[in-house]
């Protein structure tokens, strides 16, 4: 009798709640089952569709349009982990298409991403207020882009996973500029320099130094100059290496 009463395991299986099953259509509110995430929005055919707010335990967040259970479609995503937010296109639940992306240390990107990626056209400012407008490929700058740097600087030109690589102008602050081929960032090739004082290298470069470095500077004439106050004057010189042979250069 005793053992009759305790009753039968199978039977308080049964008598268990099975979890409540998302809103069939309409707008409702729903926690899943691991109570990581809680939806409120609209729903289609027991679906995630329309417009909705998904909140992820941790304190993130999305909040815009879904499609057939996904986040697909325009909205506003949070990540309570990194403290960046974006707000634009998604596609399968990452940011795809084109929106902005802020982010918690500093800075900004508007423009084209893949996959939560930038990929293709945008514009990147950088925590130091460096800008960048060009071209991305895997979250890096690659491909023709133009650079404005926190000191003033301007390059434009060809860029590779990050550097500059391939043809480029650097456009300094002081007045010279730098137009010719590049590699991981430095002077590489075949380039012209032309320094703020009015000399000029013409020639080859090599892990950004000349590769005919000159050691001494020639003034080729006149021997008298008469100079006016307020007027402008030319002298040319020669930039010579230890032997006396002339620099592979232009000087003026």
């Amino acid at each position: 009798m005793a053992a009759a009463g305790r009753g039968n395991p199978g039977s308080l299986q049964g008598r268990r709640e099975s979890p409540r099953r998302p809103p069939r259509d309409g707008y409702g509110v729903y926690i899943y089952p691991n109570s990581f995430f809680q939806y409120e929005g609209e729903w289609k055919g027991g679906k995630k569709h329309g417009h909705g707010k998904l909140v992820f335990k941790d304190g993130s967040y999305y909040e815009g349009e879904f499609m057939d259970g996904e986040i697909t479609g325009q909205g506003f995503r949070y990540w309570a982990w990194s403290g960046n937010t974006y707000s634009g296109q998604f596609v399968l639940g990452e940011p795809q298409g084109y929106g902005v992306m802020t982010y918690r240390a500093g800075g900004r990107y508007e423009g084209e991403l893949c996959h939560g990626l930038r990929e293709g056209q945008g514009v990147l400012v950088d925590p130091n207020g460096q800008v960048y407008q060009g071209s991305f490929h895997d979250n890096m700058r690659h491909g023709w882009g133009q650079m404005l740097f926190e000191n003033g600087d301007k390059y434009e030109g060809d860029w590779i996973q990050d550097r500059r690589q391939g043809h480029g102008v650097l456009c300094c602050t002081d007045g010279s500029t730098y137009e010719g081929q590049w590699h991981s960032d430095v002077f590489s090739g075949l380039g012209s320099l032309t320094h703020c004082s009015g000399v000029t290298y013409c020639g080859l470069w090599i892990n950004g130094h000349p590769a005919a470095p000159a050691t001494r500077m020639e003034i080729l004439g006149p021997e008298v100059l008469e100079v006016a106050h307020g007027c402008p004057f030319t002298v040319r010189v020669q930039l010579q290496q230890d032997g006396g042979e002339t620099a592979d250069s232009e000087c003026l």
